[in-house]
């Protein structure tokens, strides 16, 4: 397979398009502005193609902050796109379009892969298409757009987790989560006083959650929203760690970005050597797929914030398109399989 990206700093849709031959798959990164407008102009371009879109910044080897970017799969690829209406509510019953579209893709865990943008409740959506991948091992990556907006196939969604399945007729599929994060001490928190609708993350340990990251940080309350791009929470998930971002203080409470629920078991984590970590993620991704053809991701906002403050972005898009041909999009949430996670980089890599 072979991937495409365009961009149109401006938002010019068929600037950013221009070259793009024969896609089996479009992906659509824009601006809040003209989203609507760039859905309708690449239906009428590519009316037969299947596609999925979000707002969202885009990049390759430099990023779109707030024009349009395309990234597009052709050569091999067999694809097909859906959506999930009712997120916020009943995902659940339209399911059996994923169902419908896993049996006309076919694929494998070795082959096929599924890429999401969602609009909003993440870990809902994600474990309502995780009952079906699952079923065959199906790998997931994605994450949420802007606005609480997605597209699909030429139609805009206020309330959907839009979808694609992509089987990589040419080789296999691989799909990585990257944590630039480590345990700061060995202390556990126990979570309390949550609100699940929320994010509210109200005591840990049984004192308030706002007291506890002062104390443990020695930083004021106005420098909670920012200290998370250094030391955000981790929640325990086996043998895996969860990224859990402060979104804002309210009263001695924390509001996340991700779900924190009573008894969940939180440590706290602090910035780890990150050009070292995504050093050992691309040389990881070369190791596994020697004859790469692509690879797509999802950066977080907080990455994005972070590099770019300590002037890394530019050379970490530089470092990644080294592998070959690299591309993605900055999301609010990263998803991984069946996990909804902060502050982190998922990615599908196709041999």
């Amino acid at each position: 397979m072979k991937q495409f990206f365009g961009m149109s700093p401006s938002g010019n849709l068929k600037e950013a398009v221009r070259g793009l031959s024969q896609p089996q798959l479009i992906m659509l990164f824009s601006n809040g502005r003209q989203f609507e407008a760039h859905v309708e102009e690449l239906r009428q371009l590519y009316p037969q193609v299947p596609s999925i879109g979000c707002i969202g910044m885009s990049y390759d080897k430099k990023i779109v902050k707030d024009g349009v970017g395309v990234v597009a799969f052709s050569g091999g690829v067999t694809a097909v796109a859906n959506a999930l209406e009712e997120v916020s509510s009943m995902p659940v019953k339209y399911i059996h379009r994923l169902k419908q579209d896993m049996q006309n893709v076919g694929g494998s865990k070795k082959d096929t892969v599924c890429i999401d943008f969602c609009a909003g409740n993440d870990a809902c959506a994600l474990t309502t298409m995780y009952s079906v991948l699952g079923e065959r091992n199906i790998s997931l990556v994605g994450g949420t757009g802007d606005a609480g907006t997605v597209s699909v196939n030429g139609r805009v969604y206020k309330d959907a987790v839009a979808y694609a399945l992509v089987k990589n007729n040419g080789g296999r599929v691989k799909v990585y989560k990257e944590n630039i994060y480590r345990p700061m001490s060995p202390k556990r928190f126990i979570a309390s006083r949550t609100d699940k609708s929320k994010y509210i993350l109200g005591a840990l340990n049984g004192n308030p959650a706002k007291e506890v990251y002062q104390n443990m940080l020695h930083v004021t309350e106005d420098q909670i929203p920012t200290q998370t791009f250094k030391n955000p929470f981790g929640k325990i998930n086996g043998d895996d760690i969860c990224i859990i971002s402060i979104k804002e203080v309210q009263g001695n409470a924390l509001a996340c970005f991700r779900q924190v629920n009573d008894s969940d078991i939180l440590i706290m984590l602090e910035l780890a050597d990150y050009k070292a970590v995504v050093k050992d993620t691309i040389e990881k991704i070369r190791a596994d797929l020697p004859k790469l053809s692509g690879v797509f991701s999802v950066n977080c906002l907080f990455r994005y914030k972070l590099f770019s403050k300590n002037h890394y972005m530019d050379e970490y898009l530089q470092e990644m398109g080294a592998l070959g041909s690299h591309a993605g999009f900055v999301g609010y949430g990263e998803h991984y399989n069946n996990r909804f996670v902060n502050q982190s980089m998922t990615c599908v890599a196709f041999e």
